[in-house]
């Protein structure tokens, strides 16, 4: 997992960045299982934000700082957001939903698991062999900036329009007539 990192680490150091990474894993998984499994909705972004802040957490770990900004940043604060605003606007039950459970949720766990083990072993296959490159490529953060903010500049604003375009819904759809 550290390899990217290991020429510049020394072997305590892979170990503990391993450990970390190891830790952090255990903790994104275990709030993603409670995420689909929960029927209290807020819950259920609450354990989002804690899946979502270890995918920040992995990216420091692997030394992209600008990426677990944005994570942080985008994911964590406005995504996040949105998505409690949104619960809270339409007048969702806060507390357990019995009506939400079915009897088929073990066949969608099955299928999951199933899905879950051909999509692993079809990277396994395909990315076994792959060696990393000795001449990385270091982005720099301005470089980055830059890049969003010339070329990419109308993707970057259209999105911006359509999460406003999202929060406006919202607040109709909620509002009483």
């Amino acid at each position: 997992m550290i390899q990217l990192l290991a020429a510049e680490m020394t072997t305590t150091e892979v170990w503990v960045a391993n450990s970390f990474f190891l830790v952090i894993a255990l903790v994104s998984i275990a709030a993603a299982l409670k995420m689909v499994t929960t029927k209290n909705v807020v819950h259920a972004a609450l354990y989002l934000l804690i899946v979502l802040s270890g995918v920040a957490a992995v990216y420091v770990i692997l030394g992209a700082e600008f990426a677990a900004a944005t994570q942080v940043l985008v994911y964590i604060g406005a995504i996040l957001v949105l998505l409690l605003f949104g619960v809270m606007l339409t007048r969702a039950r806060i507390g357990a939903d019995v009506d939400l459970d079915h009897e088929q949720k073990w066949i969608g766990g099955l299928v999951a698991v199933a899905l879950g083990a051909v999509m692993g072993y079809s990277l396994w296959e395909a990315f076994s062999d792959a060696k990393l490159p000795d001449d990385r490529l270091v982005q720099r953060t301005d470089a980055v900036a830059d890049s969003i903010f010339s070329a990419y500049i109308v993707p970057f604003e259209a999105l911006s329009v359509l999460l406003l375009a999202a929060l406006i819904g919202a607040v109709v759809v909620a509002r009483r007539d």
